[in-house]
């Protein structure tokens, strides 16, 4: 059964609009957004969410994240009176909260179903891996109220899919499908709704059959060079196979395969 989880730290006395499980046979830990039908993320919410990252990346029982959400839709967007009411400083702080999950250094799933708007979809392009319902539609709709993203989201989506396709989405907050957007490179998969849980659940099982040393190094590299030249991208990677070279894992990998078996991994 899944554990309830628990921080000392005061900030996560009370989650505003979303709650967290951790399931420890699994290794897993599900951050719920809980604010149905349209699951709107407050202010609040998004310096929790930075937080409750923060501290699973920190926890020894948890080796894959997922984000998901209650009800028929992820989320339709933030709540747009918390904008006019916050400070400058406070704005300027939400790329980096919604960017909690690509500092994570674990691997980050979302599930993603019905409406996908805004800082919903911003949080989601900033995950690893997209899992798209066949009912998903993402947007960025700020155009419609005289804005623009700015959680990161036409900045990613540019890295993605490339400047036409982004201005098409962006400066018409045109709505895409889940299809749409596994064919453009944005989702990872899309699948029927009602397989959305089962895959997830699948591709959790089957990140943890790795090294999670590997992985960890494998999510920072691709990260951190996604802006560089060739050149630089191909000397880091070397460098961190160098690194991992000398890991027990890798010792346990290449023992395993020779004798064909599997892995016994510790992250070491």
């Amino acid at each position: 059964m899944p554990s309830p989880f628990s921080s000392s730290d005061p900030r996560l006395a009370a989650l505003d609009g979303f709650h967290v499980e951790i399931d420890e046979a699994h290794e897993r830990a599900d951050i719920i957004l809980d604010r149905p039908p349209y699951n709107i993320v407050s202010m609040p919410q998004r310096d929790q969410l930075r937080v409750v990252f923060e501290t699973l990346d920190e926890d020894p029982r948890v080796r894959i994240i997922v984000v998901r959400s209650r009800g028929e839709h992820f989320s339709s967007g933030g709540n747009i009176g918390g904008f006019m009411e916050a400070t400058p400083e406070h704005v300027s702080k939400l790329a980096w909260n919604i960017a909690s999950p690509a500092r994570c250094a674990k691997p980050v799933i979302v599930a993603n179903r019905g409406y996908c708007f805004g800082v919903g979809f911003e949080l989601s392009l900033a995950c690893d891996f997209r899992i798209a319902s066949e009912t998903t539609l993402y947007a960025l709709p700020e155009q419609k109220l005289g804005q623009i993203p700015g959680s990161g989201g036409s900045a990613r989506l540019q890295k993605m899919i490339g400047i036409t396709r982004t201005k098409d989405i962006v400066m018409r907050s045109k709505r895409i499908s889940g299809k749409q957007a596994q064919e453009w490179g944005i989702a990872t998969e899309c699948v029927p709704d009602g397989e959305l849980e089962k895959t997830v659940d699948r591709l959790v099982d089957e990140l943890r059959t790795f090294s999670p040393l590997a992985q960890r190094t494998a999510k920072k590299l691709l990260n951190d060079t996604e802006d560089s030249t060739l050149a630089i991208a191909i000397e880091l990677e070397g460098h961190c196979y160098s690194r991992l070279r000398q890991s027990s894992d890798f010792k346990e990998g290449v023992e395993a395969f020779n004798a064909k078996r599997a892995p016994n991994f510790t992250g070491l």
